[in-house]
């Protein structure tokens, strides 16, 4: 009989509970959940691999080297956008150059494109507490093969290429890590609730 009335006991507690612990971490999220401050007027540049293959990969993590090295030279002591902007854009062969150059040294048949313009689109992502949303942005875009593989991003100009904003998580995979933590954790108290009661 005790063990019958600790365990509605317990049943109440767990349903008072767990609705409470989901709003708690639901208020966190929406007091952690930030973004990144990234000016309206901003240029970004995005690079996507052929595929997801680490050869691929790799190719488009050496040209992102050497692009963005060259980019943030010539942006670093402007503080005018439009300079900006005029800048790069009749600087885009300069860029195509040093994409064949590094697909030629590679050993790379891949074609490749290099785009400049204001509607390149940009998935959204995760990155530690920062949402980046999706959108069109201003941007570099490189396209190297089909493109269909992960992309690399950062902004140019103002320069803050130093952040690694592709190394974000994507809004998907987030919601279903946090989902797996909750089937965890409900899985964890029914299991001792079993034990506790011999029905194992």
């Amino acid at each position: 009989m005790k063990k019958l009335v600790m365990f509605a006991f317990i049943l109440l507690i767990l349903f008072i509970t767990f609705p409470l612990v989901g709003m708690g971490k639901f208020k966190e999220e929406q007091a952690g959940t930030d973004y990144q401050v990234i000016p309206d007027d901003a240029i970004r540049l995005r690079i996507l691999a052929n595929s997801d293959r680490e050869q691929d990969q790799s190719l488009k993590r050496k040209v992102r080297d050497e692009v963005n090295e060259v980019i943030t030279e010539w942006v670093e002591d402007i503080t005018e956008i439009e300079k900006a902007r005029q800048l790069i854009e009749t600087r885009i062969p300069e860029i195509e150059g040093i994409v064949q150059d590094v697909l030629k040294e590679e050993g790379s048949h891949s074609s490749f494109e290099v785009e400049y313009g204001s509607n390149v689109t940009f998935p959204t992502k995760l990155y530690g507490d920062y949402v980046y949303p999706a959108g069109d942005y201003e941007a570099v875009l490189i396209t190297i093969g089909e493109g269909k593989g992960d992309n690399w991003w950062c902004v140019l100009f103002p320069p803050l290429c130093f952040l690694d904003f592709s190394n974000g998580t994507s809004v998907a995979s987030a919601e279903a890590s946090e989902e797996e933590e909750q089937v965890e954790e409900e899985a964890e108290v029914k299991f001792f609730l079993f034990e506790w009661f011999g029905w194992s």
